[in-house]
């Protein structure tokens, strides 16, 4: 009795596995989205160049992740990125008014275009938020606030990255 319950539990976890596949769902981070096509196709993207400081290291990080044999030759697409949109919230205060906490949201738009025909292929708008304390010691504070503010645009890349990746997805 007891086999005979766990065949057939098995069973039913097999017969719903190939339910989700049949329907067609992979998922997100799978091995499709970062499969060998998609990969080429991210690398015959030419990135235009972003305004100001975190422009230049979104694109930087952006160049990392696309372009892991060299710039393309012939590129197919454009990415064209807006300059990036800062801003910053106060969120813990202490009687005395003073924050404890600040929150950075960072957000660019993004279009994606087809070089052969000019065409927007794609917009999207991404954001990233991420927060430290203020402490005590403006050094710590600082350095705190510069990884904060790293981390947001490396943040950035990724979603920018995620979004081409399922686009361009089999």
């Amino acid at each position: 009795m007891k086999q005979l319950r766990t065949i057939l539990v098995l069973c039913t976890a097999l017969i719903g596995l190939s339910t989700l596949t049949a329907c067609g769902f992979t998922p997100i981070y799978g091995k499709s989205a970062n499969s060998e096509s998609v990969r080429s196709t991210l690398a015959q993207i030419d990135i235009a160049l972003i305004p100001d400081r975190d422009g230049q290291m979104l694109r930087n990080l952006l160049i990392d992740r696309f372009y892991t044999h060299g710039y393309p030759s012939n590129p197919r697409y454009r990415l064209q990125a807006s300059r990036i949109d800062e801003r910053r919230n106060d969120l813990d205060r202490t009687k005395t008014a003073d924050a404890t906490r600040r929150q950075i949201r960072l957000r660019v738009s993004f279009d994606l275009i087809d070089t052969d025909t000019g065409e927007n292929i794609m917009h999207r708008n991404v954001t990233a938020v991420s927060s430290y304390n203020i402490l005590e010691s403006q050094f710590t504070t600082r350095v705190s606030e510069r990884d904060a503010h790293d981390n947001a645009v490396q943040d950035l890349a990724e979603q920018i990255e995620r979004h081409l990746a399922l686009h361009f997805k089999e």
